[in-house]
C-alpha cells in the first residue's frame, strides 16, 4: 500500500526562486511571486520522498490562518503528525501539500486548481462555519531550518464570522481559539512559520483588507 512519501506533490524549482528574488521570512508580494510558482512549467509533481530532502525543489504549502474579532485559531501538532520535525509544536497555520491523485483535474484550469487544492486541505483537518471571508496575504521562504528548506508557503487570512470552528484531525490537539495577543506573548512555543505570521499579524490584516479573494 502505498504511503504518505510516494504521493506526488506540487513543487516548483528552488532556481525559479532565485530568479525571482529569494527572500527570508515572510514576503508581501504575492502576485510577483505566486503566479509564476503554480503556473506549468515552473511547477511539477514530485514523490514526497525524494522531495522531503531535496533543497532544489520547493514544495507549495498553503498556510491558512483563522480570525475571529481578537482571536485566533491555534493548535498543537501531536506527536504521530506526518511531519516529525514539527510535532509537539504548536501552530496557527493549516494547510498541507497539493496532492496529484487529489487535487488535478483535467476539467480545471491551471489557476482554478490551487483555490480548490487550498480548500480541500481545510476541509480534511478542521470544521469550519461558513460566512467567512478569505484572502491570500503573504508568502513564508524560511532557509534557516530542514524543513523550511524544502517548503514554500502561501499564506491566507480567513476572517471568521463568528466562532464556529474546531479539530477534525485526531493529530491535533489543544485545538480552538484564543487570543492573538497571547498567541504573539508565547512566540518560542510555536513553529517558525507561526512565529513568522504572528509577528506581522497586523501587516496581514491590512493586506486581508486590500487584496483580492481567491475563492
Amino acid at each position: 500500500m502505498a504511503g504518505k512519501m510516494d504521493e506526488k506533490i506540487l513543487c516548483f524549482s528552488a532556481a525559479l526562486l532565485d530568479e525571482l528574488g529569494r527572500f527570508q521570512g515572510i514576503s508581501f508580494e504575492v502576485e510577483k511571486y505566486f503566479p509564476r510558482i503554480v503556473t506549468p512549467p515552473n511547477c511539477h509533481y514530485v514523490q514526497r520522498g525524494e522531495a522531503e530532502n531535496d533543497p532544489s525543489e520547493k514544495q507549495v504549502i498553503p498556510y491558512a490562518l483563522f480570525l475571529y474579532r481578537d482571536s485566533i485559531f491555534a493548535y498543537r501538532r501531536g506527536k504521530r503528525g506526518s511531519e516529525s520535525r514539527l510535532r509537539e509544536l504548536y501552530s496557527v497555520g493549516v494547510g498541507g501539500h497539493i496532492d496529484w491523485m487529489k487535487d488535478v483535474s483535467l476539467f480545471k484550469k491551471d489557476h482554478e486548481k490551487y483555490p480548490d487544492a487550498m480548500l480541500r486541505e481545510i476541509a480534511e483537518e478542521v470544521n469550519l462555519a461558513p460566512g467567512y471571508t478569505e484572502s491570500c496575504v503573504a508568502l513564508i521562504n524560511d532557509d534557516s531550518n530542514e524543513v523550511g528548506k524544502v517548503h514554500f508557503g502561501v499564506v491566507h487570512l480567513f476572517k471568521l464570522a463568528d466562532s464556529n470552528i474546531s479539530k477534525k484531525e485526531s493529530v491535533i490537539t489543544d485545538a480552538g481559539l484564543i487570543p492573538v495577543e497571547r498567541a504573539v506573548r508565547n512566540l518560542d512555543q510555536y513553529e517558525t512559520w507561526s512565529q513568522l505570521c504572528l509577528r506581522q499579524i497586523e501587516r496581514l490584516l491590512e493586506r486581508s483588507a486590500s487584496v483580492a479573494s481567491m475563492i
